[in-house]
């Protein structure tokens, strides 16, 4: 028999995955703006679903829930560090990568200020900040000896993620928009000469003809 006219097809292993991908990737999204803008306990797994057009049953299916989604967001930033940060980099060219990647991607450091604002409770626990790298850049003298690698990563955060913190102060000091790349070009190469002075003297990070 010939099967009826406007029957459905099944679709092909190969369709459901991309759908898979297509609606995980929908919800990734949605989570990233609503948790920007609300906060971890603001954001609540309906408006999620509603802003990727979904049905919020599948936060739970492909997440496991919200926690799950803010924990994927979280290994996605990982991911893209990984590979814009990495080791064979100055610290002036890392700090560089960074301020462009969070002016480029503002509300994924909003999200790390909502946790910071928030308790403790509210929100999933992070993994602990690793200074290795930092440690290793003093032993090869990139940093000075007498510098906290803690109060330099600290330091760094602030530098970096203050045009997003703090717009309208980068408006008045520089009178630009601090998402245009006038403010990138200008306020990088300033923190590229900032990092650089951070070098033990006649150290990797210090820059020709720079008397310290």
């Amino acid at each position: 028999m010939e099967a009826p006219t406007g029957s459905r097809r099944t679709p092909a292993p190969e369709e459901r995955q991309r759908d898979a991908e297509r609606t995980r990737r929908q919800l990734l999204t949605a989570a990233l703006e609503v948790f920007a803008a609300k906060g971890y306990a603001g954001a609540r797994v309906q408006d999620i679903a509603d802003r990727a057009g979904v049905n919020k049953r599948l936060i739970n299916y492909y997440f496991g829930g919200k926690e799950g989604l803010y924990r994927a967001l979280r290994s996605e930033w990982l991911s893209r560090e990984a590979e814009f940060a990495t080791p064979d980099l100055s610290i002036s060219d890392l700090t560089v990568r960074y301020l462009h990647e969070v002016l480029a991607n503002p509300q994924s450091i909003r999200l790390v200020l909502w946790h910071g604002l928030a308790d403790g409770d509210e929100t999933p626990p992070e993994q602990s900040e690793d200074l290795s790298d930092l440690y290793r850049r003093r032993e090869l003298g990139e940093l000075s000896a007498d510098l906290d690698p803690a109060s330099i990563m600290l330091a760094m955060m602030g530098m970096v993620m203050a045009p997003v913190t703090l717009p309208h102060i980068v408006r008045q000091l520089f009178g630009v928009e601090p998402g245009s790349a006038e403010f990138e070009a200008r306020y990088g190469e300033q923190l590229r000469l900032i990092t650089s002075r951070l070098a033990a003297p006649g150290g990797a990070g210090t820059p020709e003809g720079v008397v310290r």
